[in-house]
């Protein structure tokens, strides 16, 4: 099954002269075939959804959380306002890094709230006192 390949230049000889053992490279079809398979998918997921091929920051990964749990099959998730906080403190926090800690501190927080307000509205997320 596995396609065994030898790397050599001439006869490898050591510091003696004495030869010296050649590494062989062994490579599997079905793994390669495998890996182009999933990249395919991936791609053609991506296509049909009209995503963007963009990671995903750390602040948009938080962000989304109770949107992913929201759609795992609960009506509506509850949280508290200092975990909302903790969220948006986050996200300013990772907007200022991206930006050098050059922006303005204020501005980095509101930008923050409201995407993350964003985000948990569109999962349905209550916020409880």
């Amino acid at each position: 099954m596995a396609k065994t390949t030898k790397k050599s230049a001439g006869k490898a000889t050591g510091s003696a002269g004495a030869p010296v053992a050649v590494k062989k490279k062994t490579t599997s079809k079905k793994v390669a075939a495998k890996k182009k398979v999933v990249k395919k998918t991936v791609a053609k997921k991506a296509a049909a959804t009209g995503a963007v091929a963009k990671p995903a920051t750390r602040a948009q990964k938080v962000a989304s959380a109770p949107a992913a749990a929201a759609k795992s099959g609960s009506a509506v998730r509850r949280i508290s306002s200092a975990e909302r906080h903790r969220m948006i403190a986050e996200a300013a926090y990772l907007r200022a890094e991206s930006q050098g800690f050059l922006s303005d501190e204020h501005e980095d927080w509101v930008i923050a709230e409201s995407e993350v307000d964003a985000r948990l509205r569109k999962a349905k997320v209550e916020i409880t006192g």
